[in-house]
């Protein structure tokens, strides 16, 4: 009730923003562009339109156009031309001055799975374009998260080429993580409007907490991003864009309900003031649902809780003068789930609060020689409060208490030399504090860090770009982390693309710093900075029995390395046909594995972190997009993934250890082969989507219809213990989800109803605990704007 009536003001305030906005009289600007394509070639005869003064322009023979008698302010600019990407970017007009863009336009790709962009998207919040980087990058567009109906974050990712959603059981029913080319969920680095976000459960990072209401696109970074980063970038990055182009007083109000009584609310809001001087934007959403259940011993309560959330999140920039422009940006988003379980022994209520936090004020200066710098400071904060009660005793026992800071100051320049040059770069701090009941006191952490990226043109058809990052960890000193990629177009149809880049990960706060113990099943886990002292305090206790000798290893963890190496082409022979190949190898180094290292006198293990792996995933990916007719396309995609321990191959090699034998349950032990050696636990070798899209504008109705595989992947062992995967352990078998989604707009898009069936033959396993199953949701959106 309380969160409720805190939500009334600033829905108020919402419905303000909806029916005001203010002009004022300022001294007119001109701007003036250049536009290419990009094989570096100058166009004319392209329209540019600039939004709302509805500006036209067309290129001359030079590609260059001009628009005079503009208005201060910030504007919505867009290419639509045959043969080309729609092309959109916020452009600032200063008064009284010459303001000059240069534009790029991409060939046309039809695709609906995954846009592979080379263009630029005039991003304010961050100069580093997520889609010219050297590793593979690929854009959700709102569109596309429209069509398919999806609620929260996680549901996008999934159906998406190369990313599986993961579920960590021994981490709790809520520890839910994102894939990528094979790496854990840890090494994802999950960011909005370019800033990192933090708060997670072992590693995992809970996508399912971001609501999709507000999210203007989604850019994918697959591979090492270290190099322009920082850690947790080893395998990738998923950006979160929101909502930014303002251009008129305009709103949304959205309701959807559906299966497990889920009930989506969404309402925002955005309008410029001043003449277009300012500009704000707000969205309040709330979501419920009551769980579900996928495992069948579960007699009572659900494997993926039931919760209600409320998120808001919040835009404002304002022209301080002709040069420089203050913009701020603000996210909150509580859940509260409560959850009874009983496999018919020992019910069990778990309750969970979860608090996020995040907000940024920057200001922005365009400089009359082209020069852009931007000063940000970014704060964010992640709470959480977990309580177990025993209901046969109604004892509680003792649930966990996390509240991570982050504080980071960046400033970021870029500059484009002789058209064929652009350079970005950037300095800053981070200090991360964490303060958790499973930790001795406060940890912190301090990071400084520099970075720069270049984007050559050596030719029409050659192009290079290189990045370096250099950090400084208080912990673990400095490191460089270089990268480098290289496109070649040889013909108009064909692209070819290679890239090689570096990343690393310094050990988390649970890594370094954990002291806990399971009061339920006893085991015990000690970070490595703690573990000499803690094992200490239990053998002056009696409580142990014997210490591994692997745990000698144990000391000052290092970095976690890598390498990722990728190269592929785009093939479109014709307009409507588009083949897109990749082929990546990330070379991993000093991973850090959780090793059983001692024995308790009530025969209970103690687990610790050591630097003992070396690993590799290695894969190739495949999309292909067909525009079938001028409303059906098509696309498909599909992932092969290799994903190899290589300290596990050893010793299968050498024989040593537990790793020497198989055990199938009935025959007695026999030596290990390396052909019994499945690979790294839940990766699949392979994954495929397939997406068919209608659109039709005539009549306002566009739907989808998708199909996702997964092949099975190793779940855990299942007999006599030895450290991996062999074919006699418990796996997750094959599996094909098909969902659909389905708009009608009406009243000059005013009004659209939406339909959506996601899982339509109700696939659900026990060892899926985050797979829902059948749900069906209908919505109804409203969109307040001007004929």
């Amino acid at each position: 009730m309380t969160t409720q009536n805190a939500a009334k003001p600033y829905l108020f305030i919402l419905f303000i923003f909806l029916t005001n906005a203010g002009f004022a009289k300022d001294i007119k600007g001109r701007l003036t562009g250049l536009v290419y394509d990009d094989a570096n070639k100058l166009l004319s005869g392209i329209t540019v339109a600039l939004e709302p003064d509805r500006k036209r322009a067309i290129t001359d023979a030079k590609g260059s156009f001009q628009m005079d008698q503009l208005y201060p302010g910030t504007y919505s600019l867009r290419i639509s031309a045959i043969g080309f990407e729609t092309y959109t970017q916020e452009v600032e007009v200063l008064s009284g001055h010459k303001n000059s863009i240069t534009i790029r336009l991409v060939r046309k790709n039809e695709s609906l799975k995954e846009v592979n962009v080379n263009g630029v998207h005039g991003n304010p919040d961050n100069f580093i374009d997520m889609t010219r980087t050297t590793m593979p990058s690929t854009v959700i567009s709102r569109k596309e998260i429209e069509q398919m109906g999806s609620r929260r974050l996680d549901e996008v990712l999934k159906e998406q080429t190369g990313l599986a959603i993961v579920s960590d059981i021994g981490a709790g029913n809520r520890a839910v993580g994102l894939q990528m080319q094979g790496f854990d969920s840890g090494y994802t680095m999950i960011m909005i409007d370019g800033q990192p976000m933090v708060g997670r459960n072992s590693g995992n990072f809970d996508l399912s907490r971001v609501t999709v209401s507000d999210i203007e696109r989604i850019e994918i970074i697959k591979g090492a991003s270290s190099c322009l980063f920082g850690s947790e970038a080893l395998a990738g990055v998923v950006n979160i864009v929101t909502r930014k182009n303002i251009t008129q007083p305009q709103g949304l109000a959205a309701i959807r309900y559906g299966s497990f009584n889920m009930v989506d609310a969404t309402l925002e809001g955005e309008s410029p003031f001043a003449g277009k001087k300012g500009s704000v934007y707000l969205s309040g959403n709330y979501y419920r649902t009551d769980g579900f259940n996928s495992n069948p011993y579960l007699q009572e309560g659900k494997t993926a809780p039931p919760f209600d959330s409320y998120s808001f999140q919040s835009r404002g920039r304002y022209l301080l003068n002709e040069i420089s422009s203050l913009s701020f940006n603000g996210r909150y988003a509580n859940r509260h789930s409560v959850n009874e379980q009983s496999y018919g022994v020992s019910p069990t209520k778990d309750i969970l609060d979860e608090h996020d936090l995040n907000a940024s004020l920057s200001l922005n200066n365009n400089f009359r020689n082209g020069t852009k710098m931007r000063t940000q400071y970014y704060f964010t904060r992640y709470q959480t409060a977990q309580d177990i009660t025993d209901l046969n005793t109604n004892i509680i026992i003792p649930g966990s208490r996390f509240k991570q800071f982050l504080h980071r100051i960046e400033t970021q320049g870029s500059h484009r030399f002789f058209e064929t040059l652009q350079l970005t770069t950037g300095v800053g701090a981070a200090f991360e504090r964490l303060d958790n009941s499973y930790y001795r006191g406060k940890k912190d952490m301090s990071n400084y860090f520099a970075y720069g990226q270049a984007d050559w043109n050596l030719s029409s058809s050659l192009s290079l770009s290189g990045g370096a990052r250099y950090d400084y960890h208080d912990k673990y000193g400095s490191k460089i982390n270089p990268s480098v990629g290289l496109r070649y177009q040889p013909v108009e149809q064909l692209i070819l693309r290679a890239a090689i880049g570096t990343g690393f990960k310094t050990p988390n706060f649970q890594q370094l710093y954990m002291v806990f113990t399971n009061l339920q099943t006893g085991y015990t886990v000690f970070g490595a900075e703690e573990f000499w002292r803690e094992i200490q305090l239990l053998k002056e206790a009696g409580q142990i029995m014997s210490v591994f000798p692997i745990a000698n290893q144990i000391g000052s963890l290092r970095p976690e390395r890598s390498v990722s190496y990728s190269t592929g082409f785009a093939y479109q022979p014709i307009a409507s046909v588009k083949l897109d190949v990749n082929v990546f190898y990330n070379d991993m180094r000093n991973f850090i594995s959780a090793e059983p290292v001692a024995l308790k006198t009530n025969q209970q293990q103690i687990f610790s972190y050591l630097n003992v792996a070396k690993a590799y995933t290695a894969g190739t990916e495949i999309g292909m997009n067909w525009k079938a007719t001028k409303v059906l396309s098509l696309s498909a995609g599909y992932q092969l993934l290799y994903a190899v321990d290589l300290g596990i191959v050893e010793a299968i090699k050498n024989g040593t250890g537990l790793y020497a034998q198989v055990y199938d349950g009935v025959n007695p032990p026999r030596r290990s082969r390396r052909s019994d050696y499945f690979g790294m636990a839940n990766r699949s070798r392979h994954m495929a989507n397939i997406r068919a899209s209608y659109e039709h504008e005539p009549t306002g109705i566009t739907g989808s219809f998708r199909v996702n595989y997964r092949s099975k992947y190793g779940f855990t062992e299942a007999n006599s213990a030895n450290l991996f995967l062999d074919p006699y352990d418990t796996y997750v078998p094959s599996y094909f989800l098909f969902n659909v989604a389905i708009q009608k707009t009406f009243y000059k898009k005013h009004l659209q109803l939406q339909l959506t069936a996601d899982n339509l033959m109700d696939y659900r396993n026990q060892l899926m605990p985050a797979q829902q199953g059948r749900a069906i949701i209908v919505g109804l959106n409203w969109r307040f704007f001007k004929d």
